[in-house]
């Protein structure tokens, strides 16, 4: 009798062992289809929320309050290392772009600071594990290889030896100087508001030698600036400076164009467009046709 009641209390222990796995998987997957659900919503949500990229810009930026160690900007994002570049185009005064190879390609080295990775790398002494790339680093990746499919333009890993390289790093907003600087050149990708694929390539195209469209040297033909809605202290960001247009039209539709009403201190309007006051502007979310020909022209890569 003793010996039957010790087996029902093993046989007992077993089925609820296995009922406690059992339970312990199901709760398992349901919080991971939870989980997948409620990224696949939010993916939705941003997607449908998607602003533009001046709007995410000006977002950013907006209470952005520079470290010692960091740059002032001019125009929302353009990073400048001495106050006399406010009134320089850094392409025009001096040679600012990245080097051509002889296979016709522009390779530039990139390497993205390690705050971006959730959980980083594992390593032991026989492996190397690898944990998946987070969504930030999915939307980096992604701006850099959009350049690749429309251009000459083959962003890269930094590799030992590169002595020019950009700095991909999450620091007090969003920007990038314009141009080839020479060494590691900060892009900053601030990990609250700036990680959309719009705003990795405004960046990267300031990195490549271009500055905003509404600074074009042609710009009074095409957008009226209202000096009195600024914020005091901000017309400087509305000056024109001697930009290359590579021979293409003002381009409403421009990554590079800021929405209507920016830097404004009074919610009325700081750019107007001309002679059509109703023609939509700065609402693009992605490169247009102008931005990738110009692009090309810049870098000559039809040749």
């Amino acid at each position: 009798m003793t010996t039957r009641y010790l087996l029902s209390l093993q046989e007992l222990r077993s089925v609820l062992t296995m009922l406690v796995f059992s339970w312990f998987l199901v709760t398992l997957l349901l919080v991971a289809s939870s989980w997948a659900k409620e990224e696949v919503a939010t993916t939705e949500e941003d997607t449908y929320r998607e602003l533009s990229v001046g709007e995410l810009l000006e977002r950013a930026n907006r209470d952005r309050t520079h470290d010692f160690n960091e740059p002032a900007l001019i125009g929302g994002d353009i990073a400048i290392k001495l106050e006399a570049d406010r009134n320089a185009d850094p392409c025009t005064s001096r040679g600012c772009l990245w080097q051509k190879w002889s296979d016709g390609k522009v390779y530039i080295p990139y390497f993205i600071a390690n705050h971006y990775f959730h959980c980083g790398h594992s390593y032991s002494q026989h492996a190397i594990f690898v944990l998946p790339a987070s969504r930030e680093m999915s939307i980096i990746i992604r701006g850099l290889e959009s350049f690749s499919s429309i251009s000459c333009i083959r962003f890269r890993p930094y590799q030992d030896g590169d002595y020019e390289w950009l700095s991909i790093e999450s620091r007090n907003g969003c920007y990038s100087y314009v141009g080839r600087q020479g060494g590691g050149q900060t892009v900053s990708l601030d990990r609250q508001g700036c990680l959309y694929h719009s705003t990795v390539q405004h960046e990267l195209l300031h990195a490549m030698g271009f500055n905003h469209e509404q600074t074009r040297s042609d710009r009074d033909n095409h957008i009226r600036v209202y000096w009195e809605n600024i914020i005091d202290g901000m017309a400087y960001n509305f000056d024109k400076i001697n930009t290359l247009n590579q021979g293409t039209p003002y381009d409403y539709n421009s990554v590079m164009q800021y929405e209507r009403y920016a830097f404004s201190k009074n919610n009325r309007p700081t750019m107007v467009p001309i002679p059509d006051s109703n023609v939509s502007f700065g609402q693009a979310t992605q490169m247009s046709k102008n931005d990738i020909d110009r692009l090309n022209r810049l870098y000559d890569c039809c040749k």
